[in-house]
């Protein structure tokens, strides 16, 4: 085999080699889902960055009083509002913060809910909170907090709560789950001016798990058919 023969070998096997491991990332990407429940949420000053440029676009740009304020994780973040709630336009104001707690939205409430004075908040927090060693019951008593600190400043607000929905990436923590959205449910029914919007059912599927069209391949975020349920479960609560 002559010498220039040989090196053309050694080359393809090299480009081969390099495209093989290229791949590894993107196998690697597709995270297992958790099964212990340890991660640490961030404190709540970790989100300060992320406040302050709301209120600086607030500042340059001040929202309507009197309108629908969504707070919450990156399922807030990622609703395309002015898609899903055309009607609503400047009176649909998102102020999600994804990868937060429960915590994080009573901690902010004060700078990003309570100045605009909203008819209806739409709030969906507490799907990051189950995998971190919180309780069905410290969830729930989450939303209790952010309940009274709003209702405090804002008693005729109408505040809705959008139950923790199942996912693939967290079937592994339904039962907590559930038990947080039995909770709040509970608490809801007890007291005025809270809704509890139920999205889990239509979620599920005939083999009583998460359906996958509703899902992105991360097993977590929704898909637009996985907005359209939820849109189409909240939209008859944000009538006058």
């Amino acid at each position: 085999m002559s010498t220039c023969h040989v090196r053309r070998l050694v080359l393809s096997f090299g480009v081969v080699g390099c495209l093989a491991l290229a791949s590894l990332p993107l196998v690697a990407q597709r995270e297992a889902p958790p099964t212990v429940a340890n991660r640490v949420a961030a404190p709540p000053e970790s989100w300060e960055a992320t406040i302050a440029k709301f209120e600086a676009a607030d500042r340059q740009s001040p929202p309507p009083q009197n309108a629908i304020v969504f707070i919450g994780a990156s399922s807030i973040v990622r609703w395309n509002l002015p898609e899903y709630f055309p009607d609503l336009g400047a009176k649909a104001i998102n102020r999600g913060f994804g990868g937060s707690v429960v915590a994080d939205s009573v901690y902010y409430a004060e700078r990003i809910v309570i100045p605009y004075k909203p008819r209806i908040v739409v709030f969906y927090a507490g799907d990051n909170d189950v995998e971190t060693p919180a309780t069905a019951e410290q969830i729930a008593a989450g939303f209790t907090k952010f309940d009274q600190k709003v209702h405090a400043a804002l008693p005729e607000t109408k505040i809705i709560f959008i139950s923790i929905k199942p996912s693939i990436r967290r079937w592994a923590f339904m039962d907590k789950i559930r038990g947080a959205n039995g909770l709040v449910k509970d608490y809801i029914g007890k007291h005025k001016n809270l809704v509890f919007v139920d999205i889990v059912p239509q979620m599920i599927g005939t083999d009583g798990k998460p359906r996958p069209e509703m899902l992105v391949a991360d097993g977590l975020h929704m898909t637009p058919e996985g907005y359209k349920i939820w849109t189409a479960a909240l939209r008859p609560h944000l009538k006058n």
